[in-house]
């Protein structure tokens, strides 16, 4: 069974691409004013999910072009097919390594090159994740609202039917 914490990110994850069906390609890539596309912000999401679970803690970069895309660089706005397949391959790239984590390993750090620990432990990288993807699914929502789409969800799904609280054993 993965830690508790990995299937509440699996169920965020889920609420997250709820959020964004039925998206058009133009809907997905259309900026309001200083806003990022919401391309963006799945690819943004993607290149945070590579960074802390693939590349800071296996030394991978299955798509490293999600890095220019949607990290710090001048806007941009990739294309919808490409942002959710960079989303997917990652997701699914750091699902084993994800189902290898246990309370324990929650509370180390991982290091840099160098040997130098980072900032947060696993966990709360674990825990940033999840609230990261929640930030971007209001701010997702507010701009499909802008664009005049309806029938959006409007609270969090079936939470306790597909990621209750479960206490750790």
């Amino acid at each position: 069974m993965p830690h508790p914490l990995v299937e509440q990110l699996r169920f965020t994850r889920k609420e997250f691409q709820r959020g964004l069906k039925n998206l058009s390609e133009a809907d997905a890539q259309k900026r309001i004013g200083p806003m990022n596309s919401i391309s963006w912000i799945i690819a943004h999401m993607a290149w945070q999910e590579q960074l802390y679970w693939l590349t800071r803690a296996q030394g991978l970069m299955p798509v490293p072009e999600v890095r220019e895309q949607a990290n710090g660089a001048p806007a941009s706005t990739p294309t919808l097919a490409h942002a959710w397949k960079a989303w997917k391959t990652i997701t699914a790239a750091s699902d084993p390594w994800l189902d290898t984590l246990t309370s324990k390993q929650l509370t180390k750090f991982l290091t840099q090159e160098d040997g130098t620990p980072y900032r947060e432990s696993i966990g709360s990288y674990l825990l940033r994740m999840r609230h990261h993807y929640w930030y971007h699914l209001g701010e997702s929502q507010a701009i499909r609202q802008m664009l005049g789409h309806s029938g959006l969800g409007t609270f969090v799904g079936d939470q306790h039917g597909k990621a209750a609280y479960t206490p750790e054993k």
